[in-house]
């Protein structure tokens, strides 16, 4: 609760968790007030332990008769699925309104992906990906954009260290032994 206060810029240092969620409700109502949504995006929600996603299904209940004061969004890997299916937080899903579930990108998005990073980086076609290098990070990373990304980081990490502009199918295996931790000196 008091990190989420103090992303919200609340001073709750000395609060305990009442005074803390208080000062939330507050803060939200004055939102409302000016007419503003607010939304609490947590990431990487499947490493919450259930005390701490509990936390969160309380914060959902503040609300006016009318609306809610704060939309809150849970992102995470696959495991939060199986989380948010327990018995023990059935109360939190209840609250849930929408799910969505990212699927893997297949062959030709994770190409059209890493071009769109490349391009949003500003690379201008260097450095550049070779065809089976793409391949490669493609039956790796099986499409999922958390590990094309990993791979893409790494790759281009030893492509500058070899001075290359091209990476390869190569440089894309060091990058997949480096995030196995089977680094080759």
């Amino acid at each position: 609760m008091k990190a989420i206060a103090t992303e919200f810029r609340l001073e709750v240092k000395d609060l305990d968790r009442h005074g803390t969620l208080a000062a939330i409700n507050n803060f939200l109502l004055g939102q409302v007030e000016q007419c503003k949504d607010v939304v609490l995006i947590i990431d990487e929600a499947q490493n919450l332990t259930d005390e701490l996603l509990e936390q969160v299904r309380l914060l959902s209940n503040l609300e006016l008769d009318n609306r809610k004061l704060l939309q809150i969004i849970l992102m995470g890997q696959p495991e939060l699925r199986a989380r948010l299916d327990s018995p023990r937080l059935r109360q939190l899903r209840q609250r849930i309104s929408v799910r969505y579930h990212l699927a893997p990108l297949n062959r030709a998005e994770v190409v059209q992906y890493i071009k769109h990073r490349l391009d949003l980086a500003g690379a201008n076609g260097v450095p550049r990906f070779t065809s089976p290098a793409l391949w490669r990070i493609f039956g790796y990373s099986h499409g999922i954009p958390r590990l094309v990304n990993s791979i893409c980081d790494k790759a281009l990490l030893a492509g500058f260290v070899e001075h290359s502009n091209r990476i390869n199918y190569r440089l894309v295996g060091r990058a997949i032994r480096e995030l196995e931790g089977n680094i080759r000196v």
